[in-house]
């Protein structure tokens, strides 16, 4: 009888230890269901494209939008909008204006603002929890917000980024968003409905036709506000705001 050839035993132990380690591996994926469904472990957050949450809010939203755009004597969905930040007021007006023979901007709804941090004055620096001044776009859509549904603003923008530069100020900060719930650091929390209504309206008229304006207070029919430790290129960022805000007609009404 031949000896036994002991290296390929070892190599027959090793393979056995290996599969069985690979096959260890394996049990947690394959219990992962059963836990869940047991109560005993949690699910993984969904990951949504913007068409699947669009699915899931659209309809009510849209609902909500084309009742707004009836009062207001638009056609839905327009051709682009606009929306104006009021910081001292609290508010975010939407105005849209339509592709036909009219195509002047009108006031659509005003939505309160339900939490937004700082003072009046634009904002310099990360961190310094201030929203922005200014005007900008959009420019990103985020159906997987921690707040609901997101859309970036487009913050810093080529004159943030100008004065920052003259001044040696670096890390400007971003990830300025408009998005739902009520709290916020530098952004607009809008709540629940009125982000689902404005992440809905810009998929529906695309990025690239939403402008949004920011201003401290309004600037049509109150004056220029005093703020602590204005930089010295204030009045000209407050008056490309007030040019910006000339073909809005300031609303009479309470937001919603």
């Amino acid at each position: 009888m031949r000896a036994p050839n002991l290296l390929a035993i070892a190599v027959v132990i090793m393979g056995l230890v290996l599969a069985a380690s690979a096959g260890f591996a394996f049990w947690p994926s394959l219990l992962r269901p059963v836990l869940i469904a047991l109560g005993l472990e949690h699910a993984p957050p969904r990951v949504y494209t913007v068409q699947e949450r669009l699915d899931e809010i659209g309809p009510a939203a849209s609902a909500r939008l084309k009742a707004y755009f009836a009062a207001a004597g638009v056609a839905y969905p327009p051709a682009a909008i606009t929306l104006v930040g009021l910081k001292s007021e609290r508010t975010l007006q939407l105005y849209a204006r339509g592709s036909g023979a009219d195509s002047s901007w009108k006031i659509i709804h005003i939505y309160q603002v339900k939490a937004a941090s700082g003072h009046l004055g634009p904002k310099l620096r990360e961190g310094d929890k201030q929203v922005p001044e200014g005007v900008y776009g959009i420019d990103t859509l985020n159906p997987n917000s921690h707040y609901n549904v997101s859309m970036r603003v487009s913050y810093p923008n080529a004159f943030d980024k100008a004065r920052a530069a003259e001044e040696h100020r670096d890390n400007l900060g971003g990830d300025i968003m408009i998005h739902g719930r009520a709290a916020s650091i530098g952004c607009l929390a809008m709540g629940d409905p009125a982000s689902e209504d404005l992440f809905t309206l810009a998929a529906s008229v695309g990025i690239g036709n939403v402008a949004v304006i920011i201003a401290p207070l309004d600037l049509r029919t109150q004056p220029r506000p005093a703020v602590d430790g204005a930089p010295a290129w204030l009045p000209t960022l407050y008056s490309q705001i007030e040019q910006a805000l000339k073909p809005f007609p300031a609303p009479s009404g309470s937001a919603s």
